[in-house]
């Protein structure tokens, strides 16, 4: 059964392997019938900062309207990105900040701890890529980029992360390990895991 997939790309280099990872996937998902729309955030025209954090509302740009209408309509969702520093690139984080929002994305109920998921039903897969083995990132490090989108962020919201691959070390991969890698990504966009 196809899906409504949205592949959201946040590595902001365009020569990057993660962005023909998402254009494998792509490619994978179009050829078993998918609906496939894109987000690459790189190329979104916002402000990443959440100056007046819930307090105030600060007025979302049209690109980010567009993309919340896309994450909206995803039953899936893939997001891609490289880990810099344990964590998620800058550029992503903020696209986060600025639309995974109160009456968005979840909503507090009043004089309650606890919260309303407002994305529900939907699914996720994380693709990332790292310059370290994904053990050692796993293991010495406890995966925080990987905890802070599938744990505090899509979990919190709803959407259940259904699979997450790493890519490593990108930094020492030959050109034929490239090449295998986004022979793989494709197979999964096929399979549209």
């Amino acid at each position: 059964m196809s899906k409504n997939i949205l592949i959201i790309n946040g590595h902001p280099n365009k020569s990057s392997l993660n962005h023909a990872f998402a254009a494998a996937y792509k490619k994978g998902a179009l050829e078993a019938h998918a609906e496939v729309k894109d987000i690459t955030i790189s190329d979104l025209k916002f402000n990443p900062n959440l100056e007046f954090g819930f307090q105030k509302r600060t007025e979302l740009e049209s690109d980010l309207l567009e993309a919340w209408e896309k994450i909206k309509w995803a039953e899936h969702l893939v997001w891609i990105h490289p880990v810099w520093w344990g964590g998620l690139p800058a550029l992503m984080k903020g696209f986060i900040d600025r639309l995974f929002l109160p009456g968005f994305a979840f909503k507090y109920r009043d004089n309650s701890p606890f919260w309303d998921k407002l994305l529900k039903g939907k699914t996720a897969h994380i693709i990332t890529t790292l310059d370290q083995p994904s053990w050692y990132y796993w293991f010495v490090y406890g995966k925080p980029s990987v905890n802070q989108l599938k744990k505090s962020t899509l979990k919190f919201c709803g959407i259940k992360t259904t699979k997450v691959s790493y890519f490593g070390i990108i930094k020492n991969a030959s050109a034929h390990q490239r090449s295998q890698w986004i022979t793989k990504i494709e197979n999964l966009g096929r399979r549209q895991k």
